[in-house]
């Protein structure tokens, strides 16, 4: 836990000198939450207001939108010979994948509070209880946990840095290819199927419905067996990968 501590205070110092990492985390995402209310979703029929429909994919958005820099600064650490420093002093193994996954954890969670802040500011209004809320925040804390580790792991697998941002790519547009943005049903056949049986519709369907409301079981089942599974790859990859190339 305390070389954990040590490497969490080290990644943090990175991330506040990293400028581009703050803008891709929290900026970013509410220029796209800004976009989408008052440019775009004029354009949608949800049958709500569209900043009541929009919150909760962009808040997954906004988890997805910050994994680059963590994917980037995880290979940085195998490729810049800073690991076989570490190898010969007396800190654990696990402390360094540990505190990456904190740090993109605690990116995250600033900024959805930041999102959060700017939706009620656009006319969010929510019905969630405090249970739905919980709920909620559980829900957004593991997938956020989820896709930490599955970015560490593919940072580990890349070659170089740049390769590492672009493999996390995938993971940010992943979102705008579910129902964050407009409802799976509206999409056109190939689209439809894919964002109905990817991961992020069924997680941001059971934030949308915690925020409403009315959760949904069996769609909270799918929701976190999803990231738990995702998890759990994602740990055991690193952790593999990271033995190796260690």
């Amino acid at each position: 836990m305390s070389d954990s501590t040590t490497m969490l205070g080290r990644n943090v110092k990175h991330t506040t000198r990293n400028p581009v990492a703050v803008f891709n985390a929290i900026l970013f995402p509410i220029v796209i939450m800004l976009m989408f209310v008052y440019v775009i979703g004029g354009a949608f029929d949800v049958g709500v207001d569209y900043v009541d429909y929009a919150t909760p994919g962009i808040l997954v958005l906004t988890i997805c939108y910050g994994l680059s820099a963590t994917s980037t600064a995880v290979n940085s650490d195998m490729t810049k010979g800073i690991i076989n420093r570490f190898k010969v002093m007396d800190i654990s193994r696990g402390a360094v994948l540990n505190a990456q996954v904190v740090a993109s954890m605690l990116r995250s969670l600033i900024a959805i509070v930041a999102i959060i802040a700017v939706a009620f500011a656009l006319g969010f209004r929510p019905a969630a209880s405090a249970l739905d809320w919980l709920g909620a925040i559980g829900l957004l804390v593991l997938v956020s946990f989820a896709t930490s580790w599955i970015t560490v792991a593919l940072g580990l697998a890349a070659k170089t840095p740049e390769s590492a941002g672009m493999a996390a790519v995938p993971l940010i547009m992943l979102p705008f290819l579910s129902s964050a943005i407009v409802p799976a049903d509206a999409m056109r056949a190939g689209a439809r199927q894919f964002a109905e049986y990817q991961p992020f519709t069924p997680i941001i369907e059971t934030l949308r419905g915690l925020l409403a409301g009315a959760p949904s079981a069996s769609t909270a089942v799918t929701a976190v067996a999803w990231c738990v599974g995702i998890a759990v790859v994602g740990y055991l990859w690193s952790l593999s990968t990271f033995t190796k190339r260690a």
